[in-house]
């Protein structure tokens, strides 16, 4: 998620450095534990699909795939993080996963939009299939 134009090495460097920032303060002896606590934090349950019924198009409430929880907030991490200017990616990053382990941050705030969305129309659960 994290490597742009190819350069892995440098993606590695700035994930593993990020890894480093974002356990420095934590009582976790585990930094994967860190990560694993943070996207599970971030992942949605819930999200919205357009349908098209009559005309009309319905935002219909679905429930997530595994996979795609997982996608969306390893996307978010690194969207959010890559979102704040000024700050060095691997900073940001850390600073991001901190945020989400602690269930707060830009992903959990996203998180709780989507399911917010969801939660509002899912009087048009009816249209899924």
């Amino acid at each position: 998620r994290v490597m742009r134009g190819g350069k892995k090495s440098l993606a590695e460097r700035i994930v593993y450095a990020a890894i480093d920032k974002a356990n420095e303060g934590a009582d976790v002896v585990d930094p994967l534990e860190v990560i694993t606590r943070a996207v599970e934090n971030a992942k949605p349950r819930v999200e919205v699909k357009s349908r098209r019924v009559g005309g009309a198009t319905y935002q219909v409430p679905l429930e997530v795939a595994q996979d795609r929880q997982e996608s969306l907030a390893m996307r978010w991490l690194v969207n959010f993080a890559q979102a704040r200017k000024g700050v060095p990616m691997h900073v940001a990053l850390g600073n991001e996963i901190r945020d989400a382990a602690g269930n707060t941050g830009s992903a959990v705030r996203k998180r709780d939009e989507v399911h917010k969305t969801a939660q509002a129309n899912r009087a048009f659960a009816h249209f899924r299939w």
